[in-house]
């Protein structure tokens, strides 16, 4: 998360986060201080995750039970994160189950090109990009898997509109391979997510401890962000609390009125004033602070400097005798 502070107006921008601990990346911390602005992402909008142990159970239990016929598990992954986190999640597992020792688990890099040189040969779990299905090795294995009841297919995050991989959650029996042929889907579909993104119980909870006056939704479809934007407002709607959820690329406006203090800093500072005296100096703006200064520090405290000059005037005088 990064916070900013605008001529005294806080801004907080949540980017992709999660407040639960996995097993390469820390909580996201909530700030000390308040937002007036909250941007916040709404990927998964009102949706609620399941307990970490519950998704990993099901995760590996998904993935024991297909290798353990002799057939494959294949998973389309993101190139960061996400894959990384299934891999130490496997790992662990694997340490602990001597019986999966001689089964392999690839990770097909987004650089590689074909499975031409692959060995399709027994059990086998591989992770390939790209997560949606729309090109690449995890396409490729999949049109090779998919006719097959016994493999598995293991979606571990969040899928777009209008891939392939959508399509396949909602239930599809058939899909169109990429030579514009169709194939019955026989193979076992599970949606697993381990995305670092928040969850609705997660969102409300950030809302609730910050209690900002202005939220803006970034980052989701607009159906979702229209859901949480409504359940946003029912649960506080004790407070003035204003949410927008604009379009992508639509400009927000907001207008702010702060009060604007300036500090005495260099000869001006060494005496505190009595109440109501007047304080004398040069008042300095940079970017949103104000500062005053004595004449002669200018110089010591800004990149500002003082010139003399000196104006010569000339009169011309007619006298009319």
């Amino acid at each position: 998360m990064f916070m900013a502070d605008i001529a005294g107006v806080r801004v907080l921008y949540t980017g992709d986060y999660s407040r639960e601990e996995d097993c390469h990346l820390c909580a996201a911390e909530i700030p000390q201080f308040s937002p007036d602005i909250c941007i916040i992402e709404s990927t998964y909008g009102v949706q609620l995750h399941q307990p970490r142990n519950v998704r990993e159970k099901r995760f590996t239990d998904v993935i024991h039970s297909t290798i353990s016929q002799g057939d494959c598990v294949l998973i389309p992954a993101f190139a960061l994160g996400c894959t990384q986190e299934l891999l130490l999640i496997l790992d662990e597992y694997w340490s602990n189950h001597l019986e999966l020792h001689n089964i392999p688990i690839y990770y097909a890099s987004p650089l590689a090109k074909s499975i031409e040189n692959f060995n399709d040969v027994g059990p086998s779990v591989v992770m390939a990009s790209p997560s949606g299905l729309q090109s690449g090795l995890s396409r490729q294995l999949f049109e090779i898997w998919c006719s097959d009841k016994k493999n598995a297919f293991v979606i571990p995050g969040y899928v777009v509109e209008g891939t392939l991989a959508k399509t396949i959650i909602n239930e599809s029996k058939e899909v169109t391979l990429m030579n514009g042929l169709t194939a019955p889907l026989n193979m076992q579909v599970h949606y697993i997510s381990f995305l670092a993104h928040a969850d609705f119980a997660q969102t409300s909870t950030i809302v609730k401890e910050l209690m900002p006056h202005h939220i803006i939704l970034v980052h989701g479809e607009a159906n979702e962000m229209g859901r949480l934007k409504q359940k946003l407002i029912t649960q506080f709607a004790y407070r003035n609390t204003k949410i927008i959820s604009p379009k992508s690329c639509q400009s927000v406006e907001m207008y702010f009125n702060s009060e604007k203090m300036a500090k005495t800093i260099g000869r001006l500072a060494e005496k505190t004033p009595e109440v109501g005296e007047t304080v004398s100096g040069l008042l300095v703006k940079k970017a949103f602070t104000y500062q005053i200064m004595e004449l002669d520090d200018l110089h010591a405290f800004s990149q500002l400097s003082t010139e003399d000059y000196y104006c010569l005037q000339w009169c011309l005088w007619c006298i009319e005798a």
